[in-house]
């Protein structure tokens, strides 16, 4: 088992679950306790690599369907696995379980009080509920796994702590996944659990991504990798480069988001990481979506939301579904030629509909939206605002304003464009996606308002009077390089309406090439 543990850590995943399940079917009958801990430790594994098979049968071991090991004496932590399921507690303490401080069972315990102790009951509990999410039964999970967070959130033990903020994020409890995880941190440093504080930080900062607080999640991450540096964790590390991609990616530098994700998937492609590499392969894509590089996003994300080799991860595959289909459809992207989309976006409504997201469901309207022809899109944007106000999602929420607004801007409503773009840009501003505040304040330009952010001095950006907001936009791409092609699908308009525009500019500047109006445009 050492030498799992240590590849787990620090190599190949694949191997580290081989030799972690086979640690516990051979200590199954002569150390229950050391058998079901290889146990959580092998379907970590399993988890990390997208191995979803070998998840199911980490759970079989951890509680087998026949009832055997005995379970009196075992450890009473589950594992947690990152994002959709989370990292292992660490075996620290084996103190069994206790229910709560009143002595009632956990509500809806799967089995009578009397069939089983509680110990193999919790386990039982934590391994069905685990199956049922795999399956796609998150009712069922929710009521198996439920009165185990209930279990862990009374335990003041950073380990299960951690598993209790996992499992609530998990389940989409976001409130509960942030307190336990800020609980289980706080106890870490104050007792000094060095080991522990990588990947509390790192499911910490991931669960402040899902709640839309970048700049809190970027804090949480750069003091993971702070910590992660005391005690050398290769897979761990990766794990917080992939979120600081992330994060970085919402803020809009290209520079720190290349460098995250290229040393999240050095790691990732050596030693199997297929949770990492989904995510820093995410990042990447949301970077050129949000420069307006749509047709790079697209290209990113349509392997990862398909079949195939370079499938993503199987607990994350959903929540990519979104960004591709807005980049597919700002690429100019010809729908009817992608009989994949619409049974793809079928699959992540019947997946929000289950509750994993809270944000979901007013995702997938204005997915809907982008999708849906002139008679129906307005209808769609207006319910998935309304969907929005249910829940804390202020950059989702944004990203829906910044949608509806460029919608009503290309159909002449400027009035009506300008009020979604205002609420975009402060939606933005609120959750600090600096490069999302940039294109929603281009697109308040184009629609006829005073700018709301000044020019960054480094990007060249330097007004001029004489051009119109949206003749700025397609300068400043085309002496980026963008060809005409790619500024119209930048810009959501036809080629030869840039060309006209590239005319006049050209024209009002007095210049005669490209090379030249980027020359005139230099800071």
């Amino acid at each position: 088992m050492p030498l799992g543990l240590r590849l787990l850590r620090d190599g190949p995943v694949a191997d580290a679950h081989h030799l972690l399940l086979l640690s516990s079917k051979t200590l199954r009958t002569t150390d229950a306790v050391r058998s079901r801990e290889a146990a959580v430790q092998a379907s970590l594994a399993a988890w990390s690599a997208g191995d979803r098979e070998g998840y199911l049968a980490a759970l079989d071991a951890l509680h087998p369907p026949d009832g055997s090991p005995p379970t009196d004496l075992l450890d009473g932590s589950p594992p947690t696995h990152p994002r959709d399921g989370s990292r292992p507690a660490h075996p620290q303490d084996r103190t069994p379980p206790t229910y709560p401080p009143d002595g009632s069972s956990p509500a809806r315990d799967p089995l009578p009080a009397d069939a089983e102790g509680p110990v193999d009951a919790f386990w039982r509990a934590y391994s069905d509920g685990m199956r049922s999410v795999l399956h796609g039964d998150l009712e069922h999970a929710a009521s198996l796994l439920r009165p185990v967070l209930n279990v862990l959130s009374t335990r003041h033990q950073p380990s299960r702590l951690l598993s209790a903020g996992t499992i609530a994020l998990i389940l989409g409890d976001l409130v509960t996944a942030r307190q336990a995880l800020g609980q289980a941190l706080a106890i870490a440093r104050s007792e000094a659990v060095p080991t522990l504080l990588p990947r509390i930080l790192e499911h910490l900062a991931y669960a402040e991504l899902r709640a839309g607080r970048h700049h809190q999640a970027r804090v949480h991450a750069e003091a993971g990798l702070e910590a992660a540096a005391e005690h050398p964790q290769r897979n761990v590390t990766a794990g917080l480069s992939a979120v600081l991609a992330l994060a970085a990616s919402i803020a809009g530098d290209p520079a720190a988001v290349a460098a995250h994700a290229q040393a999240a998937l050095s790691t990732a492609h050596a030693h199997g990481l297929s949770q990492v590499r989904t995510l820093a392969e995410w990042a990447r894509a949301r970077a050129d979506l949000g420069h307006g590089n749509a047709e790079h996003a697209a290209a990113r994300l349509a392997p990862l939301v398909g079949g195939g080799p370079r499938q993503g991860h199987f607990g994350l595959r959903m929540m990519v579904v979104p960004c591709y289909v807005e980049a597919a459809v700002l690429a100019g992207h010809d729908i009817d030629t992608h009989p994949d989309m619409e049974p793809l976006l079928g699959q992540y409504a019947r997946w929000a509909s289950l509750g994993a997201d809270p944000q979901a469901p007013a995702i997938v309207l204005r997915c809907r939206a982008l999708l849906a022809g002139d008679e129906d899109s307005e209808a769609l944007f207006t319910s998935a605002l309304a969907e929005h106000e249910k829940v804390d999602s202020p950059y989702e929420h944004a990203r829906t304003h910044l949608a509806y607004g460029m919608w009503l801007r290309r159909r002449r409503r400027p009035g009506e464009a300008r009020a979604q773009l205002r609420s975009a840009v402060m939606g933005f501003e609120h959750c600090g996606a600096d490069v999302w505040t940039q294109q929603a304040d281009a697109e308040l330009r184009a629609a006829g308002e005073t700018p709301t952010t000044a020019p960054s001095p480094a990007s060249g950006t330097q007004p001029l009077p004489q051009l119109t907001p949206q003749q700025l936009r397609i300068a400043h791409s085309v002496a980026q390089g963008a060809t005409n092609r790619e500024v119209a699908r930048q810009l959501s308009i036809s080629t030869r309406t840039v060309e006209y525009h590239l005319r006049n500019i050209f024209t009002q500047l007095g210049v005669r090439s490209r090379v030249a109006l980027a020359r005139r445009l230099e800071p």
